[in-house]
């Protein structure tokens, strides 16, 4: 199934608590339906000394959160996706709000 986010793409998070906040997706887990975003859902994360870290201590870092919780965002509002094959076989995932193109999945497709 297509993905409506990917890497790079600068979200706004529709549900949970931190609801409103935007920022950059640094990944995308796909085997679970995740994301993770810059500045969203930071959690603390306990390290246990080891040789290369031999002071251990706590880390501050974003955590996943679920891919439906999340949207694109243009001109500062949520935005659904979709995917358009152009008359020359490019293929581009558009914003349904303003028709504003996102991203180019591929180029020109070469004719037979």
């Amino acid at each position: 199934m297509p993905r409506h986010i990917r890497k790079g793409d600068m979200v706004i998070v529709t549900s949970g608590n931190d609801r409103g906040a935007t920022g950059e997706v640094l990944r995308v887990l796909v085997d679970a339906d995740r994301v993770v975003v810059q500045g969203v859902n930071v959690r603390a994360k306990h390290l246990k000394p080891t040789q290369a870290n031999p002071q251990g201590g706590i880390v501050r870092r974003e955590m996943p959160i679920h891919i439906s919780n999340v949207s694109p965002v243009v001109d500062g509002k949520p935005t659904r996706v979709k995917w358009v094959t152009k008359p020359d076989g490019s293929k581009v995932r558009l914003s349904v709000r303003t028709g504003r193109e996102l991203h180019t999945l591929h180029g020109p497709r070469k004719g037979s």
